[in-house]
């Protein structure tokens, strides 16, 4: 098992699993070398721009690797000859020009973040027409649109990338596309992702990431940002290590969860640029944990390919943008391999998490974090953004979101069974199901959280989340113009669990009575086949009061 590498953390440890996660992929790329083609599922994307994203994610971490000492022919031919025929118009294999918000921008990052940190691989052995190919094919990238979110750190990392190595680069709009970050700050540590408006996992693998990637590579030009993304690193870095579990889980929540393992890469890229949010030990515990948590999993197919899914494959959870290689994201994780093998890093035995509060209001994540037992749950606010994203209501509008139980994705909503509604109130009305997506507002306070809120037109909802020593407790105040029924659901359990012991779900005020629905397959995020415990009410036309405890053992 691939787990088996993962017992002391020395670098080598770190290697093997790189190795055994890459090296499934050699057969898979293109005969010029600039695509990977691993499978026939699609996203919104060219399939060119699709084989191209399978080629440039692995370098997240194979750069790292090659920069602190590491050496493989194979895939440094591969990565050398691809960049030179994905550049070169000539070649059969040129990655194209690009168009306004092109796919291939966010694969740039990547090839940049290799420029910078392995030119001698990817630039000096070069010819001038080729340097010349290179750097007018990244330039692409100044001559379009981005999308305005973590995307204007592209623009950033490319030109800085192309100054590293003397080429014409724009700085008009690196220094914008800066400014647009900075506009995206909010306290201590957390961003928003631009325009999507939403806290999620786009701050600390986007925003941070490349924050201290600019300040890896700029602090001499650019000594005050530098200091300054610096500085909100080592603020989020003390917060973000609450969506972790005991287990090494995270909490899964928000978009591009099939980048899974990438979870931890904010630590990865901390350890290697020596940003210390905590110790390193503690830093060394968290990724450590995390990759064994995830190489249990069932997450590669039998040619150990990653699949697009969570805890198993699965193309129900996933976002339009999700090509075949777009897993490979999690190869970020691997900065930590920028250090060499003399590094103390490598010889520091790892520690547990820092003693953490049981509950936790982090204000500029509109979320309240609770640790039960080990595990993670996460009261989120709301949504307050229109829909944006593949199930962007599940992803970020449930009630609830447990490092224990993930969350389920719907099927349809013709019926509870295909909508698998867990963690929220779900409305059936005029045969379908209706679950809270955009709120009207919400307000998060240190121990608990209101939001407003209307399923459909002539439904409107205040509910009241409060956490408690066992779970949480839900209040909500339905005034209605139908009379329906109106489900307050629990955690998805594995379908084999003693539900009791589980999930827990009590009537407290109100006409409701215990009910278990079996949810379809392949809906939840971490089991694929489960059963969602949940209290029935019968709302009547008017004002509606109902309580219902959910104890999570």
């Amino acid at each position: 098992m691939m787990n088996d590498v993962l017992n002391i953390g020395s670098r080598s440890d770190f290697v093997t699993l790189m190795f055994q996660i890459l090296n499934p992929l050699k057969p898979y790329y293109t005969k010029e070398k600039a695509g990977l083609k691993i499978g026939y599922t699609s996203a919104h994307y060219e399939e060119k721009s699709a084989q191209m994203e399978g080629f440039s994610r692995p370098l997240w971490a194979l750069a790292p690797f090659f920069a602190g000492g590491g050496k493989d022919d194979a895939f440094d031919e591969i990565y050398r000859n691809g960049i030179i025929a994905g550049t070169n118009p000539k070649s059969p294999e040129y990655w194209g020009k690009c168009h306004d918000y092109d796919q291939r921008f966010v694969e740039m990052a990547a090839i940049s973040f290799s420029l910078l940190l392995i030119p001698d691989k990817l630039w000096a052995p070069l010819t001038d027409q080729q340097k010349g190919d290179f750097a007018d094919w990244l330039n692409e990238i100044n001559r379009h649109e981005c999308c305005s979110c973590n995307w204007m750190f592209f623009k950033v990392m490319v030109n800085v990338a192309l100054q590293s190595v003397g080429m014409p680069y724009d700085q008009k709009q690196m220094d914008e596309s800066l400014d647009f970050i900075d506009s995206c700050y909010r306290e201590n540590g957390w961003y928003v992702d631009g325009d999507n408006g939403q806290v999620d996992y786009y701050v600390p693998f986007g925003m941070h990431y490349y924050g201290i990637m600019y300040a890896m590579f700029m602090k001499e030009i650019d000594p005050v940002r530098s200091e300054r993304f610096i500085e909100r690193a080592k603020l989020f870095g003390k917060e973000f290590a609450y969506w972790f579990a005991q287990d090494g889980s995270a909490l899964p929540y928000g978009r591009s969860l099939t980048y899974r393992f990438a979870q931890c890469s904010f630590y990865s890229i901390c350890i290697a640029a020596g940003i210390e949010p905590l110790p390193k030990a503690v830093m060394k515990g968290i990724i450590m944990r995390h990759l064994r948590y995830w190489m249990e999993k069932p997450i590669f197919d039998n040619a150990g390919i990653l699949t697009i899914g969570y805890c198993y494959p699965n193309l129900s959870m996933s976002e339009s943008y999700n090509a075949p290689g777009s897993p490979y994201w999690s190869m970020k994780t691997f900065a930590v391999l920028l250090l060499d093998e003399n590094n103390e890093f490598w010889k520091i035995k790892e520690e547990k998490l820092p003693e953490l509060d049981n509950l936790k209001c982090i204000r500029y994540a509109d979320m309240i974090v609770q640790r039960i037992n080990g595990a993670v749950t996460a009261y989120p606010g709301g949504r307050l953004i229109e829909h944006q994203h593949t199930h962007t209501e599940e992803k970020y509008s449930k009630y609830a979101y447990s490092t224990k139980y993930g969350f389920s994705v719907m099927h349809s909503q013709v019926t509870m069974a295909e909508a698998a509604p867990d963690s929220t109130l779900a409305f059936e009305v005029f045969g379908h199901v209706f679950v809270r997506a955009q709120a009207h507002d919400f307000k998060v306070m240190e121990d608990r959280i209101i939001s407003n809120w209307s399923p459909i037109e002539g439904i409107d909802v205040c509910s009241t989340i409060i956490p408690t020593k066992n779970g949480h407790k839900r209040i909500h105040v339905i005034k209605s113009k139908y009379d329906c029924i109106a489900h307050d659901t629990g955690f998805a359990v594995p379908i084999d669990s003693d539900i009791d012991q589980e999930c827990k779900m009590i009537c407290i005020d109100g006409n409701g009575k215990n009910e278990i629905l079996k949810a379809d397959p392949n809906t939840n995020l971490i089991a694929s086949k489960t059963v969602i415990p949940m209290i029935t009410y019968e709302i009547h036309k008017g004002e509606n009061y109902i309580e219902t405890m959910i104890e999570n053992m």
